[in-house]
């Protein structure tokens, strides 16, 4: 609780957080508008694969014509991240990119913060590890989900309690897992002629809807926080907070979770698409176990919602800012060298699911797209049956057929063993094979 205070001292020192922004989408946006009302933090630099849209959101967040003109905006994120930088932001969202500027920004000792979430759950384990030797900060971003809950997860384990689930909320129907592009809009109440007007991608939104962003987001929560990750895939309970901790304990105890100390997403909707009461579509949650008698009494006393035994309880956030509150991260790597979540082993793994029949030949589409879904998978069952991860289904050709729900493995598809993103990919699955996924 001093970043601000630390912060301070640099602005007064005349020695302003540098950072390098790579990708000014609407993450990268939303981090940009804060930039002007927090002295002491610079953004010199702006990546970008077209410099004049990026130009464009730095006006529309509000950056006057002097900032914008002191920026440099740039195609080459490498050659960027070489100058006077203190931390590196990758908010690219493609997976080879992000582990591209990663090991560049690592290279030359800078920071990293991810939020890039796709490319951490591809080869962020192996990321982190050389972060950690080469004396730099690889960190989850925080104002997303994944950060969010880490941090939530660390409070709990700090104060003393047993962490029985973590995760968070959203919208979520069984069938939604087969959903494509062209009819994702519905879902989210909109006409595709609205959404292009908004300049909404239907892919980017459907990876939110088909369930492949929340097992992104719940790879990385267990990675970076050693729990782990259903067996067969997320249940997406429908759930409201006030009943965390009577459903999300195990079901030893009543619950529906197979174990405790597990990754989980509750739905919004109830699998009739009713509306959930007291939903947490766009909050976090951790579900906490009191570790002894007198804590549960405490639970009590203090209006703590609990399940019928009163061992059980939850505390939870229920909105996320993304990339408003990207600032604590970018300050606790520069100011205090800590990440905001990083992995520490590799838990969990998004497999790639094929979303109907699919025919050899076919050329799989990625994240959202018309062909794969990604499910969360244990890594060491993902490795055990060399599936393909979700970040690596792009412009890949089936060499058979996969049925509808199966999921793709490595031998079913032609890949190029020499691409560095693949190449850095069996680095990681190597190392964790010999170490143990999920030590």
């Amino acid at each position: 609780m001093n970043l601000f205070h630390l912060l301070q001292a640099r602005a007064s020192a005349g020695k302003p957080v540098r950072v390098a922004l790579i990708g000014a989408g609407k993450f990268g946006s939303m981090f940009l508008s804060q930039v002007p009302h927090t002295p002491g933090l610079e953004v010199p630099v702006i990546v970008d694969i077209d410099r004049d849209r990026a130009r464009e959101a730095c006006r529309t967040v509000g950056w006057d014509a002097e900032r914008i003109a002191a920026t440099v905006f740039t195609e080459d994120g490498v050659r960027a991240i070489d100058g006077a930088i203190d931390v590196v932001v990758e908010a690219t969202g493609n997976p080879a990119v992000g582990i591209k500027h990663a090991r560049a920004a690592i290279a030359a000792g800078k920071h990293i913060v991810m939020v890039n979430v796709e490319a951490d759950v591809l080869a962020g384990p192996l990321l982190a590890e050389e972060a950690r030797k080469a004396g730099v900060v690889y960190s989850l971003a925080y104002g997303d989900q994944p950060a969010l809950t880490a941090e939530m997860v660390d409070w709990a384990r700090a104060t003393g309690f047993r962490v029985v689930a973590a995760g968070k909320g959203t919208k979520y129907l069984p069938a939604y897992h087969d959903v494509t592009p062209d009819g994702v809009w519905q879902h989210y109440g909109l006409t595709a002629g609205e959404a292009q007007s908004a300049g909404m991608n239907p892919q980017m939104f459907n990876s939110f809807l088909d369930g492949t962003k929340s097992a992104i987001e719940m790879a990385a929560i267990a990675n970076a926080c050693a729990l782990d990750v259903p067996a067969d895939g997320l249940l997406f309970p429908p759930c409201g907070v006030d009943d965390l901790p009577h459903i999300m304990r195990p079901r030893s105890r009543g619950g529906v979770l197979e174990r405790s100390g597990v990754v989980e997403v509750v739905s919004s909707l109830e699998r009739d698409g009713r509306p959930v009461f007291r939903d947490l579509r766009w909050g976090v949650y951790v579900v906490l176990e009191a570790p002894n008698d007198y804590a549960a009494d405490c639970f009590r006393q203090y209006g703590l919602k609990t399940d019928g035994s009163g061992r059980y309880a939850a505390m939870y956030k229920p909105y996320h800012l993304i990339g408003l509150e990207l600032n604590i991260s970018v300050l606790s790597a520069a100011l205090r060298g800590e990440p905001t979540g990083q992995p520490h082993g590799f838990r969990g793994d998004v497999a790639a699911v094929a979303k109907r029949n699919l025919r050899a030949g076919e050329t799989l589409d990625g994240e959202g797209g018309y062909t794969v879904w990604g499910k969360l998978v244990p890594a060491a069952a993902s490795l055990k049956t060399s599936a393909l991860p979700i970040g690596l289904a792009h412009r890949l050709k089936l060499k058979h057929d996969v049925a509808h729900g199966e999921i793709v493995r490595w031998s079913g598809v032609a890949f190029d063993a020499n691409d560095e993103t693949i190449r850095t990919r069996k680095a990681m699955e190597a190392a964790f094979a010999t170490s143990g996924a999920s030590s």
